[in-house]
């Protein structure tokens, strides 16, 4: 059984996608589309060059942290289904090779945005990478089933540290934008956690559903998806966007609130995937309708 369970040889013929691949360049696309709405909306020039250099400073950070998270995280990974087939399980990617590219490019990013950005962006940076890897994937992660609603400062920040990039500050307008992706997070992964719960199980991570069950865990979803109904109008209070913006929230609120309602009422695999993958276009929308907003120049406002 142990031998079952061990990780495979690695070799040296580990190739580029499989580094790319433990940079985990799916989050990487996310943040530096949510950092890249928070350069935008932040008051002040944006600097093409400037911005480039923030973004890639940004990007090479968060995936530092993916892999650290996948070194970390090599044992349960192996375990389960939907990530046995990453570079580390598989045996691709030498443990010490992941660990060496995760330090190596936390470093080096945080340097690279304080050189191009200054000292605030680049704390943010480096609180978020290490926020990420301690915080959630070596204590939160194992130990208790709300991980995901305190890690996901982590996955939060990124729009932050884009604003800090342009003016050298996070005020509260930059705070909001933070708050819709944290509300967001756990319904998100949590709806995903419903149907690998089994996967979960056999890790021994106590994600919601594992340690509270299916009803209540699709409750929390519903309540915190309702929670992220609220948040995404804070940036129209705060004056950040207007009246473009609130149509767009509007309308794209009916599509999710339909999606929290059907996993609410039935345990059904479908309507949780469903949500999963509606989470992600409802995330994407309401940052594009912050842009949208911007673009329309308050043409709509009264």
């Amino acid at each position: 059984m142990s031998q079952a369970l061990s990780l495979p040889e690695t070799t040296s013929e580990s190739s580029v996608r499989d580094f790319f691949e433990l940079m985990k360049p799916r989050v990487m696309a996310l943040v530096i589309f949510t950092a890249s709405v928070g350069m935008f909306l932040a008051p002040g020039e944006l600097h093409l060059l400037k911005a480039v250099l923030s973004l890639l400073s940004l990007s090479i950070g968060a995936g530092a942290a993916g892999a650290l998270n996948m070194w970390v995280e090599r044992d349960s990974d192996a375990l389960m289904k939907r990530t046995q087939s990453r570079p580390l399980p598989t045996g691709r990617v030498r443990p010490a090779e992941a660990a060496s590219l995760g330090v190596t490019c936390s470093i080096f990013s945080v340097l690279m945005m304080s050189l191009a950005s200054g000292l605030v962006p680049a704390f943010w940076l480096g609180f978020t990478i290490v926020f990420y890897v301690v915080v959630y994937t070596l204590w939160l992660k194992p130990r208790t089933p709300q991980n995901i609603v305190i890690g996901g400062v982590a996955g939060a920040l990124p729009p932050v540290i884009g604003w800090a990039s342009i003016t050298g500050t996070t005020p509260l307008e930059a705070w909001a934008l933070f708050l819709i992706i944290f509300m967001w997070t756990p319904p998100h992964f949590w709806a995903l956690s419903l149907w690998c719960a089994q996967d979960y199980e056999r890790a021994q991570i106590p994600m919601l559903p594992n340690v509270v069950g299916a009803h209540k865990t699709r409750v929390q979803i519903f309540i915190y998806g309702l929670a992220v109904m609220a948040t995404v109008y804070v940036p129209y209070l705060l004056g950040t966007v207007g009246n473009v913006y609130l149509v767009l929230a509007l309308l794209l609120n009916l599509p999710w609130l339909q999606s929290l309602y059907r996993v609410l009422r039935r345990e059904n695999v479908a309507d949780q995937k469903r949500l999963f993958f509606v989470s992600i276009l409802y995330l994407f929308g309401i940052f594009c309708s912050l842009i949208l907003d911007r673009l329309a120049g308050g043409l709509l406002n009264v």
